[in-house]
């Protein structure tokens, strides 16, 4: 028997495959007695671990066999099985090394000064043309909305939706048209909301909405609600969940880049959109609004224009970047579809649920500057002065350090709690006086506020306005599908999109929030209507919202029809009365 140290074992033969061992099969090989046609020799090596540790294990060689001078990290225990047939003695082991160990990465040391940051970045010098161009459009509120809305993504929404209901073996021969009737009844449910929705077509004078009810049919409507689809099933990626959405999405995203407004200042944030049923994707947040249900990732410029979003799906079906979380991650895709516009010195801040010292050196190598507030553990282990020393010292105390190999200043504020923002961009001179509200003496007390804290202030809130604008009118009506509610987001961040370029762009004449809205509906509900009968048609004129004051804008017609007033022909009509009127009897049509 061999030493106990080491054994050896191998079959006459030729060799075939290597096999790992057992404990209890090698010592029942030891046990037996050797035979003369069938002898094993079997190598007991030490564990991988065993290179550099201590271990009871021997791994020196008493037989001078090869592979003596191997280190332990590249021994296994293996047979080496040989089958008799050749003749030929072959005492070679065949050693296979172990894998190696991936070496931790280093991360750079960090050097923090006590002085103010010297940015590298250009100052804002882009116009914006399209803004511009579309001043000179003079669009109405149906026009702008349907800058997103487009007729591409109509017919595109109209097409999947028919296929869907051709797989299922029902004919819908859903129209445009129809399409936008149903747009508008979901446009209107934010602002007239019934317990349910079958209550718009009810005969019953507490309940009926005549606009509703001359716009479509109940069972038409339902029918169609039940089958709007936005993507082909046969092609499905199984990895996205919200694969049944995504050119959707794709589309949405596409047309709000292209008309957002250029600007230096963008806030990046979480919104929710709110769900409650069973499908995995949903989330609990519990400090938003909405707690439950869709949480999407969101970048909006300073006032609330929605430029680019994306439905948060976790870690498992989203692959972070190297050395950042999944926030991370995220808005480094926020910064790529802005840079589609041109590689510009844009300004992104956003809370502390998504910045480091890590985010903040590559977006500067990516020319793109940034400030957030940031979690203590994130600050790469920057010396400020310790809390619980910054709270005994007066309100508006702060204490700062700068990354002398990166340009990133970390800065602690004193205010009614304590505040960590870091920022490639912006330091901390000029230091001004703010008023802050003292609850121990019930007043305002001026205190001092470093300069980059005075800016994020003032520019992050735009998630949070468009949240608000989205929140005051959203639309109410659900379907039993998962996506429903989504597309009501969807719906509703487009009318907000909407609304903030004509804010932009109609300066003299600017409507509210609902005014807006209302005239989107209205519209989309009086054009669209269904007039293939003459009992609706004459209710519909009898009910005509000729003289409302609301929404009535003229525009341009390519045929020339009479004018409703003085009965001579025109080229210009109302857009939401679908009337010829000449520009010179547009007020007195609507007033008389």
């Amino acid at each position: 028997m061999a030493s106990p140290s080491r054994v050896d074992t191998a079959r006459r033969g030729t060799r075939s495959k290597v096999k790992s061992t057992k404990l209890l099969e090698v010592l029942n090989a030891l046990e037996e007695e050797e035979s003369g046609n069938n002898r094993e020799e079997i190598f007991i090596a030490p564990p991988d671990n065993a290179a550099g540790d201590f271990t009871d294990e021997d791994s020196g060689d008493e037989d001078g066999r090869r592979g003596a001078q191997l280190p332990g990290s590249m021994l296994h225990a293996s047979v080496v099985s040989e089958d008799s047939g050749t003749g030929e003695d072959n005492d070679d082991l065949e050693l296979q090394p172990a894998k190696k160990r991936q070496k931790a990465v280093v991360e750079p040391q960090h050097v923090w000064t006590k002085r103010d940051i010297r940015p590298e970045f250009g100052s804002w010098t882009a116009s914006d043309p399209h803004i511009e161009d579309l001043k000179s459009q003079e669009l109405s509120p149906v026009g702008l909305f349907e800058l997103f809305f487009d007729e591409g993504t109509i017919n595109f929404i109209v097409n999947e939706t028919n296929r869907y209901a051709w797989q299922k073996s029902v004919n819908l021969g859903l129209t445009a048209q129809e399409l936008k009737c149903v747009l508008g009844i979901l446009i209107l449910s934010g602002y007239i909301s019934y317990p349910r929705r079958r209550m718009f077509w009810e005969t019953s004078p507490d309940s009926h909405h005549h606009l509703v009810a001359d716009a479509i049919r109940r069972d038409r409507f339902e029918l169609i609600f039940s089958y709007l689809h936005f993507a082909d099933n046969n092609e499905l990626d199984e990895s996205d969940r919200f694969a049944k959405v995504r050119p959707l999405i794709v589309r949405m995203n596409c047309n709000f880049q292209k008309h957002a407004p250029l600007e230096e200042f963008y806030s990046f944030g979480e919104s929710m959109c709110e769900y409650f049923g069973h499908r995995g994707s949903k989330q609990l947040h519990s400090g938003k609004p909405v707690r439950l249900g869709y949480k999407i990732w969101c970048g909006t410029t300073s006032r609330g224009y929605l430029v680019w979003f994306e439905p948060s799906q976790g870690t498992l079906f989203t692959k972070p970047d190297k050395g950042l979380d999944l926030g991370g991650s995220m808005v480094i895709k926020f910064v790529d579809a802005l840079q589609e516009r041109g590689f510009l010195p844009y300004h992104i801040f956003f809370d502390k649920v998504f910045t480091s010292v890590k985010l903040m050196s590559i977006l500067r190598k990516k020319g793109v500057k940034a400030t957030g507030t940031v979690r203590e553990y994130r600050i790469e282990r920057c010396p400020l002065k310790d809390p619980k020393e910054l709270r005994k010292m007066k309100r508006g105390s702060f204490d700062y350090k700068v990354d002398e190999s990166e340009e990133i200043i970390v800065c602690r504020w004193h205010d009614s709690s304590m505040v960590n923002i870091c920022s490639n961009a912006v330091g901390i001179e000029p230091v001004r006086l703010t008023s802050r509200h003292s609850g121990a003496a019930k007043t305002r007390t001026q205190v001092h506020q470093p300069s980059l804290v005075k800016l994020y202030q003032e520019k992050v809130g735009g998630v949070g306005r468009m949240d608000q604008n989205i929140a005051k009118y959203k639309v109410k009506i659900r379907g039993m599908k998962w996506y429903s509610s989504f597309i009501g987001y969807v719906i509703d961040a487009a009318l907000n999109n909407a609304w903030q370029l004509h804010r932009i762009c109609c300066q003299d004449a600017q409507v509210d929030l609902l005014a807006f809205r209302r005239y989107v509906a209205c519209v989309y509900l009086e054009s669209n209507a269904d007039m293939s009968s003459q009992g609706r048609r004459s209710r519909r004129l009898e009910t005509e919202s000729r003289f409302d004051m609301i929404g009535h804008w003229i525009i341009h017609q390519d045929k020339r029809t009479r004018c409703a007033l003085c009965h001579s022909q025109t080229n210009t009509r109302c857009e939401k009365c679908q009337k010829g009127v000449h520009a010179k009897c547009f007020r007195e049509y609507h007033t008389r």
